[in-house]
């Protein structure tokens, strides 16, 4: 799972794009106990969601024109600019090429060959998240692509990953690390076959809950739909998928050895 020892390639930050921000901010309250706080109108409403007293995401408006609610998941890069260039080389396309967030970081927006979304984070003074990993927070990235061994080329072109496939129920699952470390204990997502041909690509967040059965029914009590219900995967934990009522998905999980 995740730390905020944030290495290369390490998700790092994480925000809602949003059609109606309050709406968006109370439902995601009742279900993981989460706070709002507002950057104020000159950040075009966007702000942040803490736990704890902790940030553990964010949500801003929608920026880009056909856009759909979601989650969008950020990588941390050392060179944002060197980042893009090489996505664009290895097939991806650049959605918004790197700009600075004040002093705070460099980001941009990308796609992978697939159409997958996701984002570039090169660190300023903002470094991540204040939390990753422990209940109430975000604690794995999961890319559903109709093709993971032609994913894995592409993302490690640009974090260098490490990858470890493992025979899950009904799947070969790449587990993905960064490039240093252990790679067990730094393992920071995965990659999955699409389930079903209905099943869009998207990179999917998971957040560690205490009860993932009880976090559902918040979810669907709020508005929002039991997309899998909780079960259990032996030496993962107990997991669920959800949608909120703007249809954004995300998943939730008692991990078997979950981190604080």
């Amino acid at each position: 799972m995740l730390t905020t020892d944030f290495q290369a390639g390490s998700p790092c930050w994480l925000d809602l794009g949003s059609a109606d921000i309050p709406a968006s901010a109370a439902f995601y309250q009742d279900v993981f106990g989460w706070t709002f706080h507002s950057l104020g109108e000159e950040a075009g409403g966007y702000g942040y969601l803490r736990h704890d007293g902790s940030t553990v995401a964010a949500i801003g408006a929608l920026t880009e024109q056909g856009a759909t609610p979601a989650w969008m998941i950020y990588f941390q890069v050392p060179d944002a600019d060197a980042t893009a260039k090489t996505a664009e080389q290895h097939g991806g396309t650049v959605r918004a090429e790197p700009f600075d967030v004040m002093s705070e970081g460099r980001m941009a927006q990308l796609s992978d060959p697939a159409g997958v979304q996701f984002a570039l984070w090169q660190p300023g003074n903002t470094k991540g998240l204040d939390k990753v990993g422990g209940p109430g927070s975000f604690c794995w990235a999961e890319l559903h692509t109709a093709d993971p061994a032609a994913a894995v080329p592409f993302y490690r072109a640009l974090f260098g990953w490490r990858t470890e496939t493992v025979e899950m129920p009904g799947m070969n699952y790449v587990v993905l690390s960064p490039a240093e470390g252990d790679q067990q204990a730094t393992s920071l997502g995965g990659i999955a076959p699409l389930q079903g041909d209905r099943e869009p690509v998207r990179w999917v967040p998971y957040f560690e809950v205490e009860d993932v059965d009880a976090t559902l029914d918040r979810a669907a009590a709020g508005g929002g739909a039991v997309m899998m219900a909780g079960s259990d995967v032996p030496g993962v934990g107990r997991l669920g998928w959800a949608t909120d009522p703007h249809g954004v998905v995300f998943a939730v999980i008692r991990s078997d050895m979950p981190q604080s």
